[in-house]
């Protein structure tokens, strides 16, 4: 029980994760083919759907978002304040635990492999979380993209149109517009939560600050 206990956060969201993509591909391809009978083509399997643009394009178009928005909470959190928020360092605290340079920890053998390094990889680690995501958002981007033409083609073929390619697909306003519903969400999200846990308090939550906490406290 104790393994649940340490890493019931990280479960759950995965099965919450699997849930809703299951629920998510069997739902999207029961809409694919709703229209493709009303243009008289044949039906797909659930796994053919997995395949088709119509999911991918969904499922990255998404996954792209998140990925953009964690990548930017991460970055700029570093850098930038917000007084009195759960999500903010401290503005009058000159140096936190978090910008404490790993050269000093380079010696302790508790310390992870990468800081016992030399200065390239122990720097690479030091910004190694915003790195990655911001990784991730390229590769969904990409991903997004290609897929996004492949549905695009689709409806394309429906219309007897010819077929675009992937520099036409980036340079669609309908591309874009994928793209910008997503992102204008998620930073709006993140804006609410740096804004509202300033007010607003989540007992047990890390997230949140101490429920008697005043509002000008800033941090965890």
């Amino acid at each position: 029980m104790s393994f649940l206990r340490d890493h019931g956060l990280s479960i759950t969201l995965t099965i919450l994760t699997a849930a809703t993509i299951a629920g998510m591909i069997f739902a999207g391809a029961h809409a694919f083919n709703q229209e493709a009978i009303k243009h008289g083509e044949a039906t797909v399997t659930v796994a053919d759907y997995l395949s088709t643009g119509h999911f991918l394009s969904a499922l990255f178009e998404n996954w792209e978002s998140e990925f953009l928005q964690m990548a930017a909470y991460v970055c700029l959190t570093a850098f930038l304040y917000q007084r009195g928020s759960a999500e903010s360092k401290d503005p009058d605290v000159l140096q936190d635990e978090v910008d404490e340079d790993a050269f000093k920890k380079k010696d302790d053998p508790k310390a992870p492999w990468p800081v016992r390094q030399g200065p390239l990889i122990r720097t690479l680690y030091s910004y190694s979380l915003g790195i990655v995501l911001a990784g991730l958002f390229v590769l969904s981007f990409v991903f997004h993209l290609r897929a996004s033409a492949a549905a695009a083609n689709i409806e394309a073929m429906r219309h007897g149109e010819p077929p675009v390619g992937l520099w036409t697909r980036l340079a669609d306003a309908e591309f874009w517009f994928e793209c910008f519903q997503n992102w204008q969400s998620e930073f709006l999200s993140t804006l609410l939560l740096v804004l509202l846990s300033i007010f607003l308090r989540f007992r047990g939550s890390p997230e949140s600050k101490p429920v008697a906490a005043p509002l000008s406290a800033t941090g965890k």
